[in-house]
């Protein structure tokens, strides 16, 4: 008799994302004459710069010759955007990647999920609380977690890191020592940062305990301060314990054209094996490769004209994040983020769930969010609105809160 992974039914639910899109679908069925405004998922609105737009048009035209026609693309991905990776993100900022140490995938999301297969189900997993929900369940659906707990409204066996505005929503090292650590920075949802001084900590105890850090650096282009690392591997030590997921969603707008790299050091072996050996078997056997078209418009990115046009759609974000910050900020709320990140977090007023004050936004001023207890536990009572909007809505969401 067929048996599924039983594992699946540990879940509460679905995807807090397609929750949401539930709920809103529902209102806007029922009340067809209100425009929403919506600054909850983190997806872009600006169109593709015109450098990447070129790029993909030439990829095109090289597709229909057969000279210049590209099939499958080498396992790692195509060395012209490896390369290119290798020296623009890394080397010119002073860390040691090379390019065959680079895993060009479809999105930091797909590998956010999928780098835990190259490790056991007896690993024990630290997550930040609140965190990006993909962490946690792709977990819960290999059998590294327990049971969802009902009333702590999380998972046994998962070493939570609660990140509180005492401590600037930042995690403590934890108590108990894991074996898996995910961190993200600058964070989703918080829009929290940590200085270099701060993350070298946590690379000396990766090390000192044997742990792999698996560090999402997917909003590494919105960081403004100094002293905030764009990358683990500036802090010494990173190439024997962490593992770097990055996107070219956020950065470069890909949202809808998929891009993404994982970087794993040669140096970082557990178990005696190779982590690097082990991911590129994983990523071979189940991934044919981003499309050569996309890997040509990546390639764009790093273009002089790249690196221009999207350091201005960068700051059109960013200044939509102000706008959200100080609105709010200006309306009576306690806020937070929007300074290295896209993301602004801020308290629910008046004692309401982030659930209710969910539902009082989209009724009353029609704009959309995010609940925080969607991402944690520690995330009730607070709500995150992205800047990826255009600056007209970003400007009439918060009149309209603020009029509330």
């Amino acid at each position: 008799m067929v048996t599924i992974n039983k594992n699946y039914l540990k879940l509460p639910g679905s995807y807090l994302f397609s929750t949401i899109a539930k709920k809103v679908e529902t209102y806007q069925t029922a009340h067809p004459e209100e425009k929403i405004v919506r600054l909850g998922i983190g997806d872009v609105t600006q169109p593709l710069a015109p450098a990447i737009i070129g790029a993909l048009h030439k990829a095109v035209d090289e597709m229909s010759h057969a000279e210049t026609f590209r099939g499958y693309a080498p396992d790692l991905g195509y060395e012209f955007l490896r390369s290119a990776i290798a020296k623009n993100d890394y080397r010119d900022r002073g860390c040691q990647i090379e390019a065959d140490e680079i895993f060009v995938s479809d999105g930091a999301k797909s590998d956010s999920g999928n780098i835990q297969e190259i490790f056991g189900t007896d690993n024990k997993v630290a997550v930040c609380d609140p965190v990006y929900p993909v962490y946690v369940d792709t977990n819960v659906m290999a059998g590294r977690t327990g049971e969802y707990n009902k009333e702590r409204e999380n998972f046994d066996g998962v070493i939570y890191m609660p990140c509180l505005e005492a401590n600037g929503f930042l995690p403590e090292l934890p108590a108990e020592t894991p074996d898996l650590i995910y961190l993200c920075f600058p964070n989703n949802p918080s829009g929290a940062a940590i200085t270099k001084e701060r993350l070298q900590e946590w690379v000396d105890y990766a090390n000192k305990t044997g742990a792999v850090i698996i560090y999402d650096a997917a909003y590494e282009a919105y960081i403004t301060e100094e002293g905030v690392p764009h990358s683990i591997y500036e802090c010494q030590g990173a190439r024997t314990c962490a593992i770097e997921l990055r996107s070219f969603s956020k950065n470069a707008g890909f949202t809808g054209v998929r891009l993404g790299f994982a970087v794993v050091p040669k140096e970082l072996v557990r178990d005696g094996v190779s982590l690097h050996d082990l991911w590129a078997r994983r990523h071979g056997t189940k991934f044919n490769g981003a499309p050569y078209i996309v890997q040509k418009a990546g390639e764009a990115v790093y273009s002089a004209e790249g690196k221009a046009q999207l350091k201005e759609q960068v700051s059109y974000y960013m200044r939509n994040a102000h706008y959200i910050y100080h609105g709010l900020k200006d309306a009576g709320y306690s806020v937070s983020g929007g300074v290295n990140a896209p993301y602004i977090w801020l308290k629910t007023p008046q004692g309401m769930t982030s659930w209710e004050f969910f539902d009082h936004l989209l009724e009353t001023a029609h704009v959309v969010g995010t609940p925080g207890s969607g991402f944690g536990a520690h995330g009730e009572g607070y709500f995150r609105l992205t800047a990826f909007g255009s600056f007209e809505n970003t400007q009439e969401a918060i009149r309209r809160i603020q009029a509330l």
